[in-house]
């Protein structure tokens, strides 16, 4: 299957994630919300991802912290120098600006809801190698 890069949130995560999925994959967001921070050159983000079933989103970082909490589903996080983090329903997690992340979703799909703070103006999400 032919293979692109798809721009999402939440960082997808999500939140403004980048996404590698399949041609045939709808985009992960679902409903996704933006609004300028107040007195800072920054906007806040939010958006609901659902990630396909064994889908591996792609290394990528944003210019912004991210925090998300799942929904549905069980998904691996994983942040350069850290642990891989299995997160499951009810849990949540925080990632610092610029940290490259990917994530991995189960044999069900995840869905999970993400707001990122970034700075104003910049991409929401760059692909990392």
């Amino acid at each position: 299957m032919k293979k692109s890069i798809v721009v999402a949130v939440i960082s997808a995560l999500v939140l403004g994630v980048a996404s590698i999925a399949t041609a045939q994959q709808p985009p992960p967001i679902k409903r996704m919300q933006k609004y300028d921070v107040q007195g800072a050159p920054l906007e806040t983000i939010i958006g609901i991802a659902e990630i396909a079933p064994y889908v591996l989103i792609g290394r990528h970082s944003h210019p912004g912290t991210e925090g998300g909490y799942v929904l549905e589903g069980e998904l691996v996080l994983m942040i350069d120098g850290q642990a891989p983090k299995t997160l499951k329903p009810g849990e949540s997690y925080q990632i610092p600006p610029e940290a490259i992340r990917d994530a991995k979703s189960s044999a069900g799909g995840a869905k999970v809801l993400a707001m990122s703070i970034v700075r104003k103006g910049e991409p929401l999400a760059t692909p990392a190698m």
